[in-house]
């Protein structure tokens, strides 16, 4: 999925209705900590993209976020970063902040391995077209579309990468239809078109619906950026253009053995991978897989109750416990604290965790981390405990070396997660990498291992 500190919104707009915009100083979208909702106001000339999912209150984005690049220099900027959203958060609402910071046959099975760009982003490669044409992408499951780059984009992202080359193929077929889709930070447009897609070398997609880009801006550009295009993972209802989405094609058309794919992101870019299996998932993991639903018709989203630290009762999920300790004389029923609760989504295109402020400051601060740049002393780290997350209903957890990283070239420890104004969290890659993930479907429903133990 991106904003760039992998990869962000793929909101489309499903609905007309009226939902009042407003945006913080640097034309950030705000939410409406009372209405909670959030929305992404596109740029200038392309559209406004609101998610809208059934039985939520108000609205959320779906951001594709990538770190900043892979120097030094992008890395110094990304702590700049998450110091400046922090003290925006604090001057927005100081009081609430104190207040917070203070308190505590066709079908197939078929692998294709991903590269590791130093646990930033992972990319694998697919072919479009007849013959193929080779595209490495990012496998986004905060997204539906595929799109790469075309001939005849003259962007500095488009020349700098491989570009489908419509005229040597023999299966294209072209439409009328534009696409334009702001991300939480990066820009595209282009053509609609479909072709053959392959993947993952045995799993042959006929008459895809794909974007051939005309336009990219400097988000994609290298060194940032090393792969081609994007492979949306998610569902139909989250695609721009109302395409539908590979996974859709993939289950419609009885192109996989099952209905799912696995994940596995292996950590340590110097050493490790990963890899993202379809049609099947590493039955090592079987016995260990704890199962959630999923949220809505988007993405891959669920409900998320809670956030405890070691074995400690506090509740560091902002306003959590007004939804999961209602008083006896006004219950709440499964569905009602579904729709009230935050969401989280899983996210393979995100480099990091993104979640709102007040949450991640009392994270923060039970650690010891700078409120502002979130730097821990290494020293500290060996005696921290781990963060779990209660995702769906179920427990999953983070270790203190899943949710700090270690700089080698700087020296300096620092938490693993970035505030952003919204109450839909992203669980990129820190928290992907300490979990094997398998995703149904059909059934709509997730699966999440530990990796270790």
């Amino acid at each position: 999925m991106i904003v760039w500190s992998l990869l962000g919104v793929l909101a489309m707009l499903h609905t007309a209705a009226a939902t009042a915009i407003r945006l913080d100083d640097d034309g950030t979208p705000m939410l409406d900590p009372v209405r909670q909702e959030s929305t992404v106001y596109g740029q200038a000339d392309a559209r406004s993209h609101v998610i809208l999912a059934n039985d939520m209150h108000g609205a959320f984005k779906i951001p594709l976020f990538l770190k900043n690049g892979l120097d030094p220099e992008s890395k110094r900027k990304q702590r700049l970063e998450r110091t400046r959203r922090m003290k925006s958060f604090v001057e927005r609402d100081p009081a609430e902040m104190s207040h917070r910071m203070a308190a505590g046959d066709k079908a197939t099975t078929s692998t294709a391995p991903l590269v590791n760009v130093k646990d930033y982003y992972y990319y694998g490669y697919i072919g479009i077209g007849s013959p193929p044409q080779k595209f490495s992408v990012v496998f986004d499951t905060g997204s539906s579309n595929i799109w790469v780059p075309g001939q005849e984009c003259s962007s500095s992202a488009c020349t700098e990468h491989r570009r489908f080359n419509q005229r040597s193929s023999a299966t294209f077929h072209p439409t009328t239809q534009n696409i334009q889709i702001q991300y939480g930070t990066g820009f595209i447009a282009g053509n609609i078109a479909k072709e053959t897609v392959q993947v993952a070398g045995a799993v042959v997609l006929q008459n895809q619906s794909f974007a051939v880009t005309s336009t990219e801006d400097r988000t994609f550009e290298l060194p940032r950026s090393q792969f081609d295009g994007l492979f949306g993972l998610g569902f139909t209802g989250g695609s721009e253009g109302g395409v539908r989405a590979p996974v859709d094609t993939m289950v419609q058309e009885n192109l996989l053995k099952e209905p799912l794919f696995g994940v596995k992101l292996l950590k340590d870019a110097n050493q490790a991978n990963g890899e993202i299996t379809f049609g099947s998932y590493d039955r090592s993991f079987g016995n260990k897989l704890s199962w959630i639903d999923v949220y809505g018709d988007f993405f891959w989203a669920t409900t998320m109750e809670g956030i405890f630290y070691g074995n400690e009762p506090t509740n560091y999920l902002y306003g959590a416990d007004s939804v999961n300790n209602a008083t006896a004389s006004i219950p709440l029923s499964a569905a009602d604290k579904a729709r009230a609760s935050r969401k989280a989504l899983l996210d393979t295109g995100s480099s990091l965790l993104y979640g709102d402020p007040y949450s991640l400051a009392e994270m923060g601060r039970r650690i010891g981390a700078n409120p502002f740049t979130g730097e821990v002393p290494c020293a500290a780290v060996s005696s921290l405990k781990p963060f779990h997350f209660i995702l769906g209903g179920k427990r999953f957890t983070m270790n203190p070396k899943d949710y700090i990283f270690h700089d080698d070239a700087t020296g300096i420890c620092e938490v693993q997660w970035m505030p952003v104004n919204e109450y839909l969290w992203i669980l990129g890659i820190p928290f992907l990498q300490s979990h094997y993930s398998v995703y149904n479907i059909k059934e709509r429903k997730m699966g999440l291992a530990p990796m270790n133990g």
